[in-house]
């Protein structure tokens, strides 16, 4: 049932419609099929038969999106620890925000852009409402399923900006781009995707199962155009324009918050699905190897790079390969995954070195070579180690020529230009208008003590409320 988030507004009818829920029609259709002839005992079995899947889709999309919520706590702890105890309070207010502001802002307008009725392919414009839904019906049914489900994924879209800009952004601009970004730039470009838009419309629709691109590459975009506009931490580059290491103050933290995503991926991209079927198997085997291999990338060429197996490039290793399995999940097999794994672990490395000494851009977590260049490695890999044996769908490797990368390199670029492109105008008009920086008292201070006037480790720091 894959097909449910390349479809327009009709899925939410047409997925479940007709079945009854929750044993409403179970007693009268076996009272039916007693006594009665073949035909109707037939009919009522296999109205029995779609009530036990029906309740099983529900139950387990609900289950994985539950998995998806908890990476936020995943999300927080990797940027917490990795960044410095004065930051740590505001790191976990924005996580918070990240999903209770966006839930409402994806409720009120989000989820319609996404995945309502298409319009010229380039946005969604029904199902604003989901009060309309009514819970007695299948369709109702699913519908908050499915709402609930999508919910999550642009809550994850929006925390991965929270990193790449840490410990020196204004927390009131924040909020505001954390609503900017769950109510237009995810929704519209999701839409494209997932919601029946104009790139799930070509010759060969492009493939982005879980989420590479129209969750992860977004948010690592959108994260670009504010680490660029806000510039970097005071003290990371010297008057020579070297990098300066700001290290991160708890790496047990990031251990556990990269264990939680790991754990919430399998909600992520089985999950996918929206269905109990038989293929989660596969996308839970493919998923986790990636995530081995990528990490054993990362510290492999960390070690080569560094002369030690450094922990941090490890970990982040290990999401970037997660990040880069996400788009074909479900189109590659084991030996792919491992081997899209293995790349993106290599890349992770030498991206944040780049963005980093190179581009002289500050970002504290890696968010945005973790998530935007290998959401759009894994994205473009699809078109390469797609195989038919798996989704139906060949890559080059498998004999099935350009044409699906061409899809795939087109989705990775579009997305690019429009999130790359939306941001850039979101910071700069709250740059205009209430700033997105504090001054550099407060960012000295720290921002638990200046944004929120409360210490996340109290009496450990060196300043206090008072």
């Amino acid at each position: 049932m894959s097909f449910i988030k390349s479809s327009t507004g009709s899925c939410l009818r047409g997925a479940l419609g007709g079945a009854a829920l929750f044993g409403l029609a179970l007693a009268p259709a076996l009272a039916l099929a007693q006594d009665q002839p073949a035909e109707v005992a037939s009919a009522a079995e296999a109205a029995v038969e779609y009530l036990t899947q029906t309740n099983a889709n529900i139950m387990w999309t609900l289950i994985a999106a539950i998995l998806v919520m908890f990476m936020q706590a995943g999300f927080a702890m990797v940027e917490v620890g990795l960044t410095r105890a004065k930051n740590a309070g505001n790191i976990l207010m924005k996580n918070m925000f990240d999903f209770a502001a966006g839930s409402v802002t994806f409720y009120i307008i989000g989820f319609g852009l996404m995945m309502g009725a298409d319009h010229a392919g380039i946005f969604g414009l029904s199902n604003f409402n989901l009060s309309e839904w009514t819970p007695a019906t299948p369709e109702g049914l699913w519908g908050f399923t499915f709402w609930f489900f999508q919910c999550v994924f642009a809550a994850t879209a929006t925390t991965i900006v929270s990193g790449a800009i840490a410990e020196r952004t204004k927390f009131v601009s924040y909020l505001i781009l954390s609503v900017v970004i769950t109510g237009l730039i995810y929704p519209i470009s999701g839409h494209w995707i997932w919601g029946g838009g104009w790139l799930s419309t070509l010759s060969a629709p492009m493939i982005d199962f879980a989420g590479s691109t129209v969750v992860h590459s977004v948010g690592g975009w959108v994260a670009l155009a504010g680490a660029l506009l806000m510039g970097p931490r005071i003290g990371k580059y010297a008057p020579d324009g070297k990098s300066r290491a700001i290290p991160g103050h708890n790496m047990a933290l990031v251990a556990l918050g990269v264990f939680i995503l790991w754990f919430g991926w399998f909600g992520f991209n089985p999950g996918s699905t929206v269905a109990a079927q038989a293929n989660i198997a596969l996308i839970a085997v493919t998923t986790n190897l990636a995530a081995c291999t990528g990490a054993l990338g990362a510290m492999l060429t960390a070690w080569v790079r560094y002369g030690k197996p450094d922990v941090s490039m490890s970990f982040n290793g290990a999401l970037a390969g997660l990040v880069a399995i996400t788009a074909g999940c479900a189109n590659v097999s084991p030996d792919g995954a491992m081997i899209i794994g293995l790349i993106a672990g290599v890349v992770v490395v030498l991206s944040v070195d780049f963005i980093d000494k190179v581009l002289k851009i500050d970002d504290p977590v890696g968010a945005i070579s973790v998530h935007g260049v290998c959401g759009a490695l894994g994205t473009l890999c699809v078109g390469l180690f797609a195989s038919p044996d798996y989704g139906g769908v060949a890559g080059l490797f498998y004999g099935g020529g350009l044409t699906q990368f061409v899809s795939q390199a087109l989705g990775v670029g579009s997305v690019f230009v429009w999130a790359f492109g939306t941001g850039l105008v979101v910071f700069y008009i709250l740059k205009l208008t209430v700033g997105i920086r504090v001054p550099a008292e407060e960012e000295i201070k720290g921002l638990d003590i200046t944004e929120h006037g409360q210490e996340a480790y109290s009496g450990f720091q060196i300043f206090t409320t008072e």
